[in-house]
C-alpha cells in the first residue's frame, strides 16, 4: 500500500481514501419493495414471499403460521427474521399460537445458526413501528442476527459499509441443511 492518494476520476475531491462501492444498497435507501400502504394489498413483501420458491423467497424454514427469510440488506452473515404469514402491524395482534411459532422458529434459527456457522451470541429483535425503526412496519417481523466475537471491524465503523463473506441464495441453502428437525 502507498501512502500517496491514488487518483479516482469522478469521485470529488481527491483524498487518502479507498472507494468500495456498494451500488446494489440503493434499492434499499430509495425504498424498493417497501409497501405503499398498510395493507396487505399494498405491496408488502411479507405477503408475497411465502407464494415464492424458497430459493427465489430466501425462505429458509416454513411453519403453519410463521416463517423464516434471509434479511435481503444484513447487517451480518446469516441475519433472518421469523415472520408471521398473517399481515398484522403489531406483535399485540398475533394470536397464542402465531406467537408461540414465533419463538419457536427464533429457537430453531439460533440452532441452525450456531450449528452451520458457529455464532458466538445473537441480537433478537423488533422494532414495532415506523418511529422504532421498522423499515417495513405494516407486518411483524422478528430479526435474528447472528454475532461472532471480533464481527464488527472498520468497515461499518468507519466505511458505512458491511462486508459479508457469502452469497444470499448459499446462506439460504447451508441454513436450511442445518435447520433442526421439528
Amino acid at each position: 500500500m502507498t501512502s500517496e492518494p491514488e487518483q479516482q476520476l469522478g469521485v470529488g475531491t481527491q483524498d487518502a481514501f479507498q472507494r468500495l462501492w456498494t451500488p446494489h444498497r440503493m434499492a434499499y435507501i430509495q425504498g424498493e419493495n417497501k409497501p405503499s400502504g398498510p395493507g396487505a394489498d399494498d405491496g408488502c413483501p411479507f405477503c408475497s414471499i411465502p407464494a415464492k420458491s424458497d430459493e427465489d423467497g430466501l425462505v429458509v424454514r416454513r411453519g403453519e403460521h410463521v416463517y423464516a427469510v434471509l434479511n435481503l440488506y444484513p447487517y451480518n452473515g446469516g441475519h433472518l427474521m421469523t415472520v408471521p404469514y398473517r399481515h398484522v402491524a403489531d406483535y399485540t395482534e398475533l394470536t397464542g399460537v402465531e406467537t408461540a411459532e414465533l419463538a419457536e422458529l427464533t429457537k430453531q434459527a439460533m440452532t441452525a445458526l450456531r450449528t452451520a456457522s458457529g455464532a458466538h451470541g445473537f441480537n433478537i429483535g423488533m422494532n414495532q413501528g415506523t418511529v422504532a425503526g421498522a423499515g417495513i412496519a405494516a407486518h411483524l417481523h422478528q430479526h435474528v442476527v447472528p454475532r461472532w466475537g471480533g464481527d464488527t471491524n472498520f468497515m461499518p465503523v468507519v466505511g458505512h459499509t458491511k462486508v459479508l463473506p457469502q452469497l444470499l441464495g448459499d446462506t439460504r441453502k447451508m441454513l436450511a441443511e442445518a435447520w433442526p428437525a421439528a
